[in-house]
């Protein structure tokens, strides 16, 4: 050992050294304390509770960003509950509970798409660009001669979280059996023809023109020409022709499917 060296050394600086790193230490140790007490996010009890019993999907369908702000807006009454579609009526009356408000059950629904057109409708011109319903639709209201018709370029498909929607014969559908009733492909469908319809329905109208016969059959092969025999030869009375189109009152309807074999066009679908 360098005996010499160690006699060298003044102590009195090292120890002075060693106390002013243990004060500024100390300083900043407190320092962090402060600003983690008083720049901390308060935790909002109440929407951490109605968080806890959301689907937890993150889906965005409710038009926040995630479940956690869908819960922070109900906690503030600033949100609607029905937004919701993914989380199941038992836990909506909980979180109803929570806020204190009266909550009614609504009845599941699903997603369907009322276009059945896909290849069997006519094309106005060859679609080359981006992808997408909201790319394609930018230049001249889309490809499709039938203004109303599914333009088949999956913005549905590409926003589903649940992946329950897939376009195929150049038209979206819908799996009912992995929709959560999100509403996504409802609020972003370019075209403005899905639509939620009962878990429970055994038909839908696969349609969305209001264009009489002579003009939808011109452009498609499958769509409504509104010739009324659905409406006429349904014996609960179910459906009511509105604009051109039939429109089913599922409160009636039973699922006969007699309208499903009157439909010359098959425009009527089952489920």
């Amino acid at each position: 050992m360098n005996y010499n060296l160690l006699a060298a050394i003044e102590w009195n600086s090292v120890l002075i050294v060693l106390a002013i790193a243990a004060v500024l230490s100390g300083v900043f140790v407190a320092l962090i304390l402060l600003v983690s007490k008083f720049c901390a996010v308060k935790t909002d009890e109440k929407a951490a509770k109605i968080a806890e019993k959301l689907a937890g999907a993150n889906c965005g369908g409710c038009g926040y960003a995630g479940c956690e702000g869908f819960a922070k807006a109900l906690a503030e009454g600033k949100a609607d509950l029905s937004a919701c579609g993914p989380t199941p009526n038992e836990n909506k009356a909980e979180i109803a509970e929570i806020l204190g408000i009266e909550f009614a059950a609504s009845e599941p629904v699903y997603a369907v798409v009322a276009c059945a057109g896909g290849r069997k409708s006519k094309d106005k011109y060859h679609y080359v660009g981006n992808a997408g319903c909201l790319a394609e639709g930018m230049y001249l209201g889309g490809k499709k001669q039938c203004a109303y018709g599914c333009m088949g370029e999956g913005t549905c498909e590409s926003l589903c979280p649940y992946a329950a929607v897939a376009v195929k014969e150049g038209v979206a559908l819908v799996d009912k059996a992995l929709c959560e009733a999100c509403g996504l492909c409802v609020k972003n469908c370019p075209k403005h023809i899905i639509r939620l319809i009962p878990k429970r329905a055994k038909v839908y109208v696969a349609c969305s023109t209001p264009c009489r016969g002579k003009d939808t059959m011109s452009v498609c092969e499958v769509g409504c020409i509104g010739c009324g025999l659905c409406a006429k030869n349904c014996p609960e009375h179910a459906i009511e022709m509105v604009n051109n189109l039939p429109v089913i009152d599922y409160s009636k309807c039973t699922g006969c499917k007699t309208c499903v074999a009157k439909c010359p066009r098959k425009t009527i679908k089952e489920i």
